[in-house]
C-alpha cells in the first residue's frame, strides 16, 4: 500500500503532472498578461492533450491537482472579505485535491475498462487512451458541486481550432493518432507509420476555425454605454459608503443621457440594497427611464421575504426584474445537504441565508430586440446559451476576487460561449474593465 502511494510522489510523476498543468493553464496567464498568440496557444493546447492522453492515473491526479490550483486559486481570496484569511490555504488545497481526484477517478475508470476491452485495439494502453479522450469530452458536462468553470477545451479558445464538441473531438482524435504513430515509429515493422500522421493532419484540418470574436472596450455604435465601477467589496456593503455609490449610479446615467445613448448598463449589485423596497430611488430611476433605458444590478426581496440577486430594466417610466437563475455554489446557494449547508453558512458566511434562483433565465426586450440577461457567474453557465441567444447582457461584481486571474478566466469563458453559440455579449463589471464581445453572426 505504501509503495503505491509513494509512487505518486516520484520526481518524474510530479514533474509530468506539473508540466501538463502548465501547458493547460498557459492560455489563461498569456491572456492575463496580454500576450495571447494563436500559434503558441495551439501548440500548447495540443501538448496539454498529448501529455494527458499518454499519461497514467498518477499523472492525471497531479495534472488535475495543479490545474485546480492554477485555474481556481482565486476562490480562496473571497474569504478575506468574510474575515477568514486563515481559510485561504485550506480552501485552495481543497480545490486542488477535488480536481486531482476528479481526474484520477476518470483515469482509473478508463484504465480499468481499457484492460477489459483490449480486443478493440492492439494494446490496453491504446484502449485506455481512447477512453481518457472520451473522459475529456465528458468533463464539460460533469462538474464538481455544480461549478462549471472547468472546461478542458477552453485552452482552444484563442487557438486555430474550434471550441465546439465536434472540433474538440477531432483535435483529441488527431492527438491520439499522433501518439499511436509515435509509438509505432519505434517499431519499424508496425503498419500505419505514414497513414496515421496523415489521418491526424486531416483531423486537425477538420477542426480549424479561424473566426474569433472581437473584444471591444465599448459598443462601437455608441447607442449602448457600458459602465465600469471601482468599488472594493469592503466598501460596497458598508452603509457609510452607500450614498457615494448611489450618486455614482445617477451620474453615470445622466452622462449616458447627455451622450444621447439609448441604453446604459451598470454592474451587478451596483445598488447594494433591495431596490424594489426603496421608493426614493425607484422614482428618479423611473423618471430617467423616459429618456434612456437602464439595466442595473441590485437585490430584490420577494413578498415571502426571499432574497434574489437580480437585474432591473427601467424603460419608459416602468421597470421589470430578471432574477438570477444560476447561483454560485457556496457563495449564493450551498450544494451540500441542508444540515451541512447550514453549518458552512454559519461558520464562513455569518449565517446568511441562501439566495433563491429563478425558474428560467431572464430576457428583456429593448428597442424591439431580445437580450438574454445574466448576473456574473450565471453568464458563464451553459444553461443561458441552450437556445443560442443572439444577445446577452451580463452584469458582474469581480471585487470578491481582486486582484487575481478570475476576470480573465471569466472573459475567456464568455469568448468560448460567444464562439460556440454566436452570441454577442455586453459585460458591465465592478473592479475590472467592462467590454463587449462581438461575433460575426
Amino acid at each position: 500500500m505504501w509503495k503505491k502511494i509513494s509512487d505518486y510522489f516520484s520526481t518524474s510523476i510530479l514533474t509530468g503532472g506539473l508540466l501538463t498543468a502548465l501547458c493547460g493553464s498557459a492560455f489563461l496567464y498569456l491572456a492575463r498578461w496580454g500576450l495571447s498568440n494563436r500559434l503558441l496557444e495551439s501548440l500548447l493546447a495540443l501538448g496539454f492533450f498529448a501529455l494527458l492522453l499518454s499519461g497514467d492515473r498518477r499523472r492525471w491526479f497531479w495534472s488535475g491537482f495543479f490545474l485546480g490550483l492554477f485555474w481556481f486559486y482565486w476562490i480562496g481570496i473571497s474569504f478575506l472579505h468574510y474575515g477568514h484569511p486563515w481559510a485561504i490555504p485550506f480552501v485552495d488545497l481543497t480545490i486542488a485535491l477535488i480536481y486531482g481526484f476528479y481526474f484520477w477517478i476518470a483515469a482509473v475508470i478508463a484504465e480499468w475498462i481499457g484492460q477489459r476491452v483490449v480486443h478493440w485495439t492492439k494494446t490496453p494502453s491504446q484502449s485506455s487512451s481512447i477512453l481518457k479522450g472520451l473522459a475529456l469530452l465528458s468533463m464539460s458536462y460533469l462538474h464538481p458541486f455544480g461549478f462549471d468553470w472547468f472546461k478542458p477545451e477552453l485552452p482552444l479558445v484563442h487557438s486555430w481550432f474550434g471550441v465546439d464538441k465536434l472540433s474538440f473531438a477531432a483535435v483529441l482524435t488527431g492527438v491520439l493518432l499522433m501518439l499511436t504513430a509515435f509509438q509505432r515509429s519505434r517499431r519499424p515493422k508496425m503498419p500505419g507509420r505514414v497513414l496515421l500522421p496523415l489521418a491526424a493532419l486531416f483531423c486537425f484540418l477538420s477542426a480549424l476555425n479561424l473566426r474569433q470574436p472581437h473584444i471591444l472596450p465599448s459598443d462601437p455604435s455608441g447607442r449602448i454605454v457600458l459602465v465600469t465601477t471601482r468599488v472594493p467589496v469592503d466598501l460596497k456593503w458598508n452603509p457609510k459608503h452607500l450614498r457615494p455609490q448611489i450618486e455614482t449610479v445617477f451620474e453615470k446615467i445622466d452622462e449616458a443621457i447627455r451622450r444621447k445613448a439609448r441604453l446604459v448598463i451598470l454592474p451587478e449589485s451596483v445598488l447594494p440594497l433591495f431596490l424594489n423596497r426603496e421608493p426614493s430611488l425607484l422614482q428618479p430611476l423611473l423618471q430617467r427611464s423616459r429618456k434612456i433605458d437602464i439595466v442595473l444590478g441590485a437585490l430584490y426581496l420577494t413578498s415571502d421575504r426571499q432574497n434574489r440577486n437580480s437585474a432591473y430594466l427601467f424603460h419608459d417610466g416602468s421597470y421589470r426584474v430578471a432574477d438570477k437563475a444560476v447561483l454560485v455554489p457556496f457563495g449564493e446557494a450551498n450544494p451540500l445537504p441542508d444540515w451541512a449547508g447550514r453549518w458552512i453558512n454559519r461558520i464562513f458566511f455569518d449565517g446568511a441565508p441562501d439566495y433563491r434562483p429563478a425558474a428560467h433565465p431572464g430576457t428583456f426586450t429593448i428597442e424591439g430586440r431580445k437580450y438574454r440577461i445574466g448576473v456574473c457567474y450565471e453568464g458563464t453557465s451553459e444553461r443561458l446559451y441552450t437556445d443560442r441567444p443572439k444577445r446577452l447582457i451580463l452584469l458582474s461584481n469581480n471585487g470578491w476576487f481582486h486582484p487575481s486571474v478570475e476576470p480573465t478566466l471569466q472573459r475567456l469563458l464568455l469568448e468560448y460561449y460567444a464562439r460556440k453559440y454566436g452570441t454577442t455579449i455586453w459585460h458591465s463589471v465592478n473592479m475590472a474593465p467592462s467590454y463587449m464581445i462581438q461575433t460575426d453572426r
